[in-house]
């Protein structure tokens, strides 16, 4: 079996017994992963419906950045959402992976220059 191919496991303790690298796709994973996604999208009309599918998945931190807890299936769902909207050749969506939700203390944001506030209201893109 290789990386990222989904794991055909038929119960918990196959997995408990699985290498680490394949368990990331098996259904049974329900561990959820810190991810910042970040996107710069060329098309106001596509902005839009990116940001309105990320206010799905996780918290506005700034204007086209998010932190999300993952689970496996829903990386994979989110992504292929995106991936419909985006033009690949002109936007960019990054997953950066920050580790384990679980375990990780209160969110840390340090800023330079201006202050980090949180943004709990809506965006709104004219």
């Amino acid at each position: 079996m290789s990386v990222g191919e989904e794991r055909d496991c038929q119960s918990r303790a196959d997995c408990q017994s699985a290498p680490q690298y394949l368990l990331e796709n098996c259904w049974h994973n329900d561990m959820r992963q810190s991810y910042l996604v970040c996107y710069d999208i060329c098309d106001d009309k596509r902005l839009r419906k990116v940001f309105k599918t990320m206010r799905g998945y996780g918290d506005h931190l700034q204007y086209s950045v998010f932190e999300c807890q993952f689970t496996a299936r829903d990386l994979v769902r989110c992504r292929t959402e995106l991936a419909r909207i985006v033009k690949h050749d002109e936007d960019q969506v990054l997953f950066v992976h920050l580790g384990p939700a679980e375990g990780r203390g209160d969110r840390v944001i340090t800023a330079l220059g201006l202050p980090y506030t949180n943004v709990d209201a809506p965006c709104f893109i004219v």
